[in-house]
């Protein structure tokens, strides 16, 4: 049976910005700075601070270890084995073998989506009531990341 996002949302959203936070944190810890390309795509695409941001470079986009969280991102496709980049805060997963500047670039204009919210705290309730009412491909956060993708700066 489907997981009914909005259902859910209240008991999942606590869980999703605990796991979003320790994800940012681990990324910010342990990831890379943005490539001089990078930090002109970044302010290309409306990072204010785009010397904030690290990206982490993994061979898989990592899973929550909560079942209902991890259930609920794969079946949303908020995660797994179609996703090749994700944005927590400054901090961005990658997946190897993917990365280019359209890539960057759409991460990037998540890292702005969040500056604009504020915080994980803020961006991420609204980020995920667009999902589960929209869709993943649909949710207004996504149609305006895809929007600002660059190929070449």
């Amino acid at each position: 049976m489907p997981i009914d996002l909005i259902a859910v949302l209240p008991a999942v959203l606590p869980r999703a910005i605990s796991w979003v936070n320790a994800q940012a944190a681990a990324i910010l810890q342990h990831g890379e700075p943005l490539s001089a390309t990078g930090l002109r795509l970044a302010g290309a695409v409306g990072v204010s601070m785009p010397e904030r941001v690290r990206v982490r470079t993994v061979s898989e986009i990592p899973l929550p270890e909560d079942l209902l969280l991890r259930a609920v991102a794969l079946e949303t496709g908020l995660l797994g084995p179609r996703m090749i980049g994700v944005t927590f805060g400054y901090g961005i997963f990658l997946r190897a073998g993917y990365v280019d500047n359209r890539l960057i670039s759409h991460e990037c204009r998540h890292v702005y989506q969040y500056e604009q919210a504020g915080s994980i705290e803020n961006f991420l309730p609204a980020y995920l009531q667009q999902i589960a009412t929209h869709g993943y491909d649909a949710a207004p956060f996504e149609v305006d990341a895809r929007l600002h993708e660059i190929e070449a700066i």
